[in-house]
């Protein structure tokens, strides 16, 4: 017996004769429809209006052919099971007919046999869609990122290559950028990984405004993506390129009525100067992120030459990186920050250096951003921070009695509940007041989640401790944050000093933070001072303190003390 509602496609028969064996089918006690079509156009016409679950075919007639009905169905690519329902019995014809692709040939009058190979091509249909749906599915699970439908690495790189197999211009050239969003992690830990799972959909649907012919984008796994751009034909393209990608993330992202800053880390190398095949400029786009010579911006590294060099070194640092405090190995340098108006050395920032046995004495991009992959910064920052109170006390007991001490605060330190209790024990600890310790915290860390920023910013506000915006200007805080933040002090980022004399832009901007400050009842500070116009420039637009070469490079503790000694009646400036 035929399943219900069947739609049949009667084709090459007359009228007649398709009522005929619809009767006969109909005796089964069935309810189907049915459409008749004689001519290809008709036939044609019904197989995309009717949709039908089965043709039933004529074998010949006059200016009709089943095969190229078969043809016609062939070219549709759609699979309906198409039988050869004719008069003619002879068995040459039949297995002709089959040869050519028809699912049965089936004598005229015998409706039970047809009806028998209706349900069992039907059921063979069946089989071949669950089979395809399941082979889409393993093809999707396998090639595709599940989360945000994106391509996975296997099928970004077999694109990638065979793209770049069709490149017969010797002077071709495309770009790898290798993105990285770290505070996922924290987010997860946080929020839950329900909010992380949005933020990542909604960072990849920023991502994919880039993605066009020769623009692929991938996430790799977790918060790691990466791009190709077959567009870029000289250095700057590359680099353009680059800053169109940070801009993806210049406002916030809203989840559940909360804003998330993203910072992304990009590291870019280009074919085929730094590699030929794309898992090669993968890696080395990936490398440059491990690197610790910091190549062009704050959040973007280019790929280099000794890439090999530089990692084994890594690896090398990386080993020895848990052992340095026990060493002794670390070493504290303060650079004296002055007050502009009076020329005296108002306080000082703590600067780790580390003298490694092998690579001598190691300036903090050397190898901080290896500690905070392995998460040795916890401890790094909590021996800068006692190291840092001790010799601000002892600077204090010697009748330097104003003299503050800076000490940079990381963003996994500032994550760690433990941090206002560990800077309480320090300043119990050493004696040193706490109104003369001031605390640094880059913007950009800050605005990673205001929330939990201004509550460890609180409790650190509460036991008296100095509050500092480091790099301000490049970050995305805005006034209503600033307002509720507990801060006293903003630090102008080095770019806009360095280029405040030649940079009409930098100048302005440097006074807008400085009356910013100022209507916020903020200090301002400037870093990187290296000339007598910067100098002037700032003593004449009112900023209150700065630090840089003009005045003095980091020194150690001892020629530290050596200074303040020669400056008890003179002034820096």
């Amino acid at each position: 017996m035929l399943r219900n509602n069947l739609r049949l496609l009667i084709i090459g028969y007359s009228d007649a004769e398709a009522n005929l064996i619809s009767s006969e089918l109909a005796k089964l006690n069935s309810k189907f429809s049915y459409e008749c079509a004689v001519d290809l156009t008709s036939i044609r016409s019904a197989l995309y209006g009717l949709d039908p679950d089965v043709i039933i075919s004529n074998h010949d007639a006059p200016s009709f052919h089943f095969k190229d009905a078969l043809d016609l169905l062939k070219a549709s690519g759609r699979d309906i099971p198409f039988i050869v329902y004719s008069r003619y019995s002879d068995e040459t014809e039949a297995l002709s007919a089959i040869h050519c692709g028809v699912h049965d040939y089936i004598h005229k009058g015998n409706a039970i046999r047809l009806v028998l190979a209706i349900e069992r091509e039907l059921k063979n249909v069946a089989t071949r869609r669950a089979k395809l749906h399941a082979e889409s599915q393993i093809y999707r699970l396998a090639y595709y990122d599940e989360l945000t439908g994106l391509p996975k690495r296997n099928m970004f790189c077999e694109k990638v290559t065979e793209m770049l197999s069709k490149q017969a211009d010797t002077n071709y050239i495309a770009a790898i950028y290798f993105i990285i969003f770290e505070r996922l992690p924290y987010i997860n830990s946080t929020y839950g990984y329900s909010t992380g799972d949005v933020l990542i959909q909604q960072l990849s649907y920023r991502l994919s405004v880039y993605t066009e012919k020769n623009c692929l984008l991938t996430r790799i796994e977790g918060s790691k993506f990466a791009y190709f751009n077959g567009e870029v034909t000289n250095t700057e393209d590359v680099e353009n390129f680059a800053d169109r990608i940070m801009l993806l993330t210049s406002t916030p992202f809203i989840i559940d009525n909360l804003e998330f800053y993203v910072t992304l880390k990009i590291g870019v190398c280009v074919y085929p100067t730094d590699g030929e095949e794309v898992t090669r400029l993968l890696a080395n786009a990936e490398n440059t992120l491990s690197d610790t010579k910091d190549l062009w911006r704050t959040n973007c590294k280019y790929y280099i030459k000794d890439i090999g060099e530089a990692s084994s070194k890594r690896i090398k640092l990386e080993n020895s990186l848990h052992k340095a405090i026990e060493n002794n190995e670390l070493v504290l340098h303060f650079q004296p920050i002055v007050d502009l108006q009076s020329g005296h050395i108002a306080g000082v920032e703590a600067l780790a250096r580390w003298n490694h046995p092998e690579f001598g004495l190691l300036l903090p991009d050397q190898f901080l951003s290896l500690a905070h992959e392995t998460g040795v910064i916890i401890d790094i920052g909590k021996w800068v921070l006692r190291q840092a109170c001790v010799n601000a006390k002892m600077w204090q007991d010697e009748g330097y009695d104003a003299l503050s001490v800076s000490v940079n605060i990381s963003t996994i330190e500032l994550d760690q509940s433990q941090l206002i209790n560990h800077v309480s024990e320090v300043l119990i600890e050493t004696g040193l007041h706490s109104d003369l310790l001031m605390l640094e915290i880059t913007e950009s860390a800050l605005m990673q989640d205001v929330e939990l920023s201004n509550k460890a910013l609180q409790g650190l506000k509460e036991m008296g401790v100095k509050l500092a915006v480091d790099n301000f200007g490049i970050g995305y805080s805005s006034l209503a944050h600033l307002k509720r933040l507990p801060l006293d002090a903003l630090k102008i980022e080095y770019s806009f000093i360095r280029d405040m004399t030649k940079d009409q832009d930098s100048a302005e901007i440097i006074k807008a933070i400085i009356a910013l400050a100022r209507s916020l009842n903020l200090s301002v500070m400037a870093i990187g001072v290296e000339t007598k116009e910067q100098f002037d420039f700032l003593s004449d637009t009112q900023c209150c303190s700065a630090q840089g070469y003009f005045f003095s490079k980091p020194i150690n503790a001892e020629n530290l003390f050596l200074l303040l000694e020669q400056r008890k009646t003179g002034t820096l400036a």
